[in-house]
């Protein structure tokens, strides 16, 4: 009988330890959630206000046409290329891949309705965003933290310049109309690279090819394609300005680093999102 107490007791020990452990890692828990909820919350109110900020600036004066054709010449201009490029190897890269999935189906034929399709509606505005996020995004977001950390920012303050209106407005509006721009041109390269693979490569009939297309490619997704391309662009630029202008200004080049690597992976997350939403929209609920 002493041994059973003995034993009871040393269970019991260890039963308030264990109960005591656990109840301090819930505490722990529970500020930890606290704190990352009050910090989410917090950033998507300073997001918010960024971007009513930014949209309303754009509709003041002066309207700042030279700093807009500037952004127009580094987004679009400078883009055109890797763009193009990204394009005609998408498609050639996407009929290598479905051929032989159609194939098991005697559905080789659909090869033009299938490439045109996709490239227009997902391909062509996806991959122009991943890629101008990789080049604009972080390109945008490296300059404005370098002005922010060498107190730049500040001093137009001083003057009393709005940073708002003067960096961020010019390349808000740059990204949102050039995405579209560039898909165009995007999905008609990756249409020329499919019609290229399929022809030459598994021997279909182009006229036949170019005639799926054009019979199974309507306006209603010429015109998702751009809503998209549109929306990925001011995701972009709204990312890129916002994470520039949040560094620290003590932060010096390693905080520069940091923010402009999170803005290119910030904005792939975001369109990867964004772009599940906008099919379920308007396919699922719209019906287009």
């Amino acid at each position: 009988m002493k041994f059973y107490n003995t034993v009871e007791n040393w269970n019991n020990f260890f039963l308030c330890i264990l109960i005591g452990n656990l109840g301090r890692n819930a505490i722990a828990f529970a500020r930890f959630f606290n704190l990352s909820f009050q910090r989410m919350v917090t950033n998507l109110g300073n997001v918010s206000l960024f971007v009513s900020s930014t949209i309303l600036s754009i509709f003041k004066r002066p309207l700042g046409f030279e700093l807009l054709l500037k952004q127009f010449e580094v987004v679009g201009v400078r883009s055109f290329p890797i763009v193009l490029l990204t394009g005609i190897i998408t498609g050639m890269v996407f009929v290598l891949q479905s051929y032989y999935q159609l194939k098991r189906f005697s559905l080789e034929g659909m090869m033009g309705s299938t490439v045109s399709i996709n490239a227009v509606k997902e391909l062509g505005p996806v991959l122009v965003a991943f890629v101008l996020s990789g080049r604009i995004g972080s390109a945008i977001t490296a300059e404005l933290s370098t002005m922010k950390v060498t107190e730049q920012v500040d001093a137009m303050h001083s003057m009393g310049v709005n940073p708002i209106k003067y960096l961020v407005a010019p390349r808000f509006l740059a990204c949102f109309i050039m995405l579209p721009t560039l898909t165009i041109f995007s999905d008609l390269m990756g249409i020329i690279g499919g019609y290229l693979a399929a022809v030459y490569l598994f021997g279909i009939n182009g006229k036949f090819f170019l005639q799926q297309a054009r019979l199974f490619l309507f306006i209603s997704d010429i015109f998702i394609g751009l809503l998209k391309a549109a929306t990925f662009g001011m995701i972009i630029a709204i990312v890129g300005c916002y994470k520039g202008f949040s560094v620290n200004t003590t932060a010096g080049a390693e905080g520069v680093g940091d923010v402009t690597t999170g803005s290119a992976v910030t904005s792939i997350i975001l369109i990867l999102v964004m772009n599940f939403f906008l099919d379920h929209l308007l396919y699922g609920v719209l019906g287009l």
